[in-house]
Order: C-alpha cells, then sequence, then structure tokens
C-alpha cells in the first residue's frame, strides 16, 4: 500500500489530501489559509503549505507527491534564492497597460503564435514588462522567475534562501502555457519574449514531461505539479470530447484538445493540459457571484433561490439579465455594467428574476463553448464543478443554455486530487 499527497495551493488557501493508492480513497485532509490581497509575499503560502501538510499528518508516511496551485503569479528570485519582492497574483491587473504594449509590440497574432496567448494583465509576462517599468532596481535584481506551484515544489523539495539552486526549479507544460513566454506547439520557451518583458535573460523553471519525476530530499518521487485548471481537469479525469465549466467566483470553461490551439482574438487561451494534451481555456468574470447577488436581492437563501428559479418557464418569461456586475473579461468588457430588459408587468416576477439570473449566468459560460466551437475542439460532455453546480436550478438549466449534456461530479477537491493522480503514476 501506498500514499501520495496532493496540494491545491489556491488564492485563498492551501488544501491538502493523503490518497491511498490502492483504494483511490482520501485518508487524510489538511488545510490553512492564504492572506487575502492581489500581492502576497510567498513565505505566507509557504508556511500555509507546512501548517496544512501537518493538519493532514505529515510526510512520513508518503511516497509521493504533487503540487496544483494558481496559475500566473509572479515570484521573482534574485541569484541567492531569495525572494524579491511580494508576488503579483494572477488578479492583480497593475500589468493591464503593459499587456497593451506587448501586443503593440509585437501583434496579437504574433503572440498568440508564438505562445498560444493574447497578454491579458493576469498573465506572467505582462506582470515582468510591469516589473521592468514600474520598478527597474527590482527587476535587474531577478535572476530566476518561478510560477507559486513553481516555487512551492521548489521549497518542499528542501531548496531555498539557505540551498539556492536555481536550476533546481521545476514545473510542468500547463503552468509554463499560462505565462506568455512559452510554446505549447514547441514545447519550448521564448527567451525573446521573456527578454523583452523583463529587459534581460533568467532562469527558468526546468519543464518536466507529464511522467516525469525528481525527488525531495528524503527520496520521494516528486510529480511536476500542474497550473489549478489543468489540475482540476485530471482529477476529474477529463478526455478529449469533454468540457469542464466551473463556476466559482469566477467561471471557465476548458477542454481537451490533442492539438494546439492559437486565437488572435485573445477569446480563448491556449494552455496544455497535465497529462500531454492541450486546454483551451475561456474565462468569465461573472459566475457565482451573479447568483449571491439575484439572491441577496431577492432576500433568500441559496436553496430558496433555486427554488424560485425553477417555478418560472424557461427563457423567465421574457426577463433578460446580462450579468456584467464586475465588467466582463469575455468579451473584454472591464467597464461594462449588468443589465436587466424585457421587464413588463407579466415577467417582472421573483421566480423569473431568479431564473433570469441563472440563465444569464450560463449564456456567459455558453459564450465560451461557442469560441471552442469554433476553433473545431470537439465538445460532447459538459462536467459542471465549483461552487455553482451546487445549485439545483443551475443543474436543471445547464444542459438546455449549454447545449450539452451535462454531469455534476461529486464535490470534491479536485485541484488537489489531480496532483495526488499525477503523484500515484511517478510509482
Amino acid at each position: 500500500m501506498a500514499h501520495v499527497l496532493g496540494v491545491d495551493s489556491s488564492t485563498q488557501s492551501c488544501k491538502v489530501v493523503v490518497v491511498d493508492t490502492a483504494t483511490g480513497a482520501v485518508v487524510r485532509t489538511g488545510r490553512a489559509s492564504h492572506p487575502d490581497g492581489t500581492s502576497v509575499n510567498p513565505e505566507a503560502w509557504w508556511q500555509a503549505l507546512r501548517a496544512a501538510i501537518a493538519d493532514a499528518g505529515g510526510l512520513d508516511d508518503v511516497d509521493a507527491w504533487s503540487i496544483g496551485g494558481q496559475q500566473h503569479g509572479l515570484v521573482a528570485l534574485d541569484a541567492e534564492g531569495r525572494v524579491v519582492r511580494d508576488a503579483l497574483l494572477w488578479n492583480d491587473t497593475r500589468s493591464a497597460q503593459a499587456a497593451y504594449d506587448l501586443i503593440d509590440e509585437f501583434g496579437a497574432s504574433v503572440l498568440a503564435e508564438r505562445t498560444g496567448l493574447v497578454p491579458v494583465a493576469s498573465f506572467t509576462i505582462t506582470k515582468l514588462r510591469w516589473l521592468r517599468d514600474a520598478e527597474p532596481a527590482n527587476a535587474r535584481r531577478v535572476a530566476a522567475v518561478a510560477l507559486p506551484h513553481d516555487w512551492l515544489t521548489w521549497r518542499l523539495r528542501g531548496f531555498g534562501p539557505d540551498d539556492p539552486h536555481l536550476d533546481e526549479l521545476v514545473t510542468d507544460r500547463s503552468d509554463a502555457s499560462g505565462t506568455g513566454y512559452w510554446s505549447p506547439a514547441t514545447g519550448e520557451y521564448d527567451r525573446g519574449l521573456l527578454t523583452a518583458a523583463l529587459g534581460h535573460d533568467a532562469v527558468l523553471p526546468r519543464v518536466l514531461g507529464p511522467s516525469a519525476w525528481v525527488t525531495d530530499a528524503a527520496g520521494r518521487r516528486v510529480a511536476p505539479g500542474a497550473g489549478d485548471n489543468a489540475a482540476a481537469a485530471f482529477g476529474l479525469g477529463a478526455v478529449v470530447g469533454d468540457v469542464v465549466v466551473s463556476i466559482g467566483t469566477s467561471g471557465t470553461v476548458c477542454a481537451i484538445s490533442e492539438t494546439p490551439v492559437s486565437d488572435a482574438t485573445g477569446t480563448v487561451a491556449g494552455f496544455a493540459d497535465a497529462s500531454g494534451n492541450f486546454l483551451p481555456l475561456v474565462a468569465t468574470l461573472n459566475a457565482a457571484r451573479v447568483l449571491d447577488a439575484t439572491a441577496g436581492l431577492l432576500g433568500v437563501t441559496h436553496a430558496e433561490f433555486s427554488d424560485l428559479a425553477l417555478q418560472a418557464a424557461p427563457g423567465a418569461g421574457g426577463l433578460t439579465l446580462l450579468p456584467y456586475f464586475e465588467g466582463e473579461r469575455t468579451p473584454n468588457l472591464p467597464d461594462a455594467t449588468a443589465s436587466l430588459t424585457g421587464m413588463t408587468l407579466a415577467s417582472t416576477t421573483r421566480p423569473n428574476l431568479a431564473r433570469a439570473a441563472v440563465e444569464g449566468m450560463l449564456r456567459g459560460l455558453a459564450a465560451g463553448l461557442d469560441a471552442l466551437r469554433d476553433l473545431g475542439i470537439p465538445l460532447e460532455r459538459a462536467l459542471l464543478i465549483g461552487g455553482g453546480a451546487q445549485s439545483e436550478a443551475v443543474r436543471a438549466i445547464a444542459p438546455e443554455i449549454l447545449g450539452l449534456p451535462v454531469e455534476v461530479p461529486p464535490p470534491g477537491e479536485y485541484v488537489a486530487l489531480g496532483a495526488a493522480r499525477q503523484a500515484a503514476l511517478t510509482l
């Protein structure tokens, strides 16, 4: 019997599962919180990781481990392995102008062809350009660039300022594909783009293949890890034809593809996955919070909100909610606001308003599915996950709006489970 440990180091917290490889059962779990903010000292993640592993019973009986984590965050290290400045997270938007600058310099179609991405503020390359322009002294100190899961893997393997072997930094295809300076098509870093962003070259983590592994100081096998969306898809067992629809604070729609994707419009990000395939992804800003806001307006619990929505007929009597409460990323309308139309004395009812909120949120995700279809990606089944997937109304209405059969896997820590599955494969 072997035990493997999987980690989900997300924006909000660090979650750990220990899995029995013989049965697939989760035998222990652990958790620790992360600080709020869009700029965070990585040391807080390291302390949370250690606390969550301790909460899960430690590593003594663990044979292999792997870390999944939030994508895109910039962890800049100096030549001694020290963190240069607080990490800029995916949701830190100060680099929005840097994204426009890079597009102006290279062209959206060229960048999409070279990296599978058109830069937006969330991607690492834009954060490097911001650092070069806004904090040139810090930029000059940067000797290595890592992502959150890369850096945590490095630390847990025994490296850090006391043993600063920067050449021991490793990552995987999925997280590398979210940087903006790695090509899913070639499997190589684009150092010209890295230099254009940072102002000079730097050490980058070695990209391990899906079945590769390294070891920690105790000789345990360490899998490459993965970005959070890729780890979740891997934990779900998603295959070609599946599309994972995640309804959380934000929404994501990602599918498994056998070929790399390039979308010059920037709607679809051409990521890689954790299995050796590719993971084209569309993100929306407005997801479960649309339901939260409307339930709050109606003064009901989520269960009561779901009941109201199911009392209304499809189409909500013509009432339509465009749910851009926080602007929107897909389509790229950062200053947009929500609107409610089709209001008549007959249509403006509590059930119709609840139904319009569910349908409006799902239509935003369905637009992501349409973007994937337009690129020729096969979509046969939707796997619905995230907090919003626990709504009975969402589950009932989704097949009609998404245009696909919908399955709702049991609630679970799928990022951590995907990392655990990856660790098991090293054995």
